[in-house]
Formats: C-alpha cells, sequence, structure tokens
C-alpha cells in the first residue's frame, strides 16, 4: 500500500427509519486539520476527475450514491509533469486502485504528495470530498496532469 493511504469501512447505523453513517470526526487520528467538505457529482458514467497532486493538503472521499473508480500513483513530479505535456506515459512507483460504493460506504484517506483521480462507474455518482485545507483559487494547491498519463489505469476490465 502506498505509505498513508487508507481506506476506513464506514459503519452502518440502521433501523426501521433508514440508516446513517459517519464520515469524518475531528477527533480522528488520519485528520491534522480540516478545510472545507464539498459535493462533487458526476452525472454520466466514464467521466474522470484526475491526475492532480496536493503539496500540503490531505484528502478523504466517501461515495454516498453511485459509484467510483478511485486511483492512487506515487511518482515524482517532474517526470510526470513533463510526460503529461509530451502527451507521453510514466510508469509510477506504484500504483492503487480502490472502489468507494454506497452499498459499502468507505472513507479514502490521501496524504499529500500522492497523484489521485477517480472516474465515476454509474450515472449520478455523489462524492463528499473533504480537505484539510481551504480551496484558494488564486494560489491552488496542486498540480494537475493527463488523466492518462499513468497509462490505461481507468479501464474497467473483465476478471
Amino acid at each position: 500500500m502506498i505509505e498513508g493511504v487508507r481506506l476506513i469501512r464506514l459503519e452502518r447505523h440502521i433501523d426501521d427509519r433508514g440508516y446513517l453513517y459517519e464520515i469524518i470526526h475531528a477527533t480522528d487520528d488520519f485528520l491534522p486539520k480540516f478545510g472545507q467538505t464539498y459535493v462533487v457529482a458526476s452525472p454520466v458514467r466514464g467521466t474522470i476527475r484526475g491526475f492532480h497532486r496536493h503539496h500540503h493538503l490531505w484528502d478523504y472521499f466517501c461515495v454516498v450514491r453511485g459509484a467510483g473508480k478511485f486511483v492512487i500513483a506515487r511518482s515524482h513530479d517532474r517526470d510526470t509533469a513533463a510526460a503529461s505535456e509530451a502527451g507521453g506515459v510514466v510508469i509510477p512507483d506504484a500504483i492503487e486502485t480502490f472502489v468507494l460504493t454506497e452499498r459499502q460506504p468507505s472513507l479514502l484517506v490521501i496524504p499529500p504528495g500522492h497523484w489521485h483521480g477517480w472516474m465515476a462507474l454509474e450515472d449520478e455518482t455523489l462524492v463528499v470530498s473533504t480537505g484539510s485545507e481551504v480551496y484558494n483559487g488564486d494560489n491552488p494547491d496542486e498540480v494537475r496532469v493527463s488523466p492518462d498519463v499513468f497509462g490505461d489505469v481507468w479501464t474497467v476490465k473483465g476478471r
């Protein structure tokens, strides 16, 4: 597993009214600081959001409707950015894939420094995302590269 990346299964509390599950607590050991929470909607299956990485921000993702394929890669910034600009491919030092779905609530924790992105596996997928920092549009803590920079990581393959 890539250092610092965690997949935490969330416990559903179910009764005759339905269910609830808690996503993040201020006291969680993996939450160094709270910045903001937002919802990302991907209305069409196959929509890809990524890749990017942060210098300081921790990301936390929970799919609350639908399903998403999340890919996390460890690779050197300079090589990755150069390959992306040239339309090339980089073989990452490490790569991991996670499927998050509303049917098995989970929280994916991604520390700073790792390339990450996700693809909607179902129409109308909703992701609750929390960051350890407030987004600054004038000076964003992110580096973006092509979704194909690590090769064919998005195709769902038969098993």
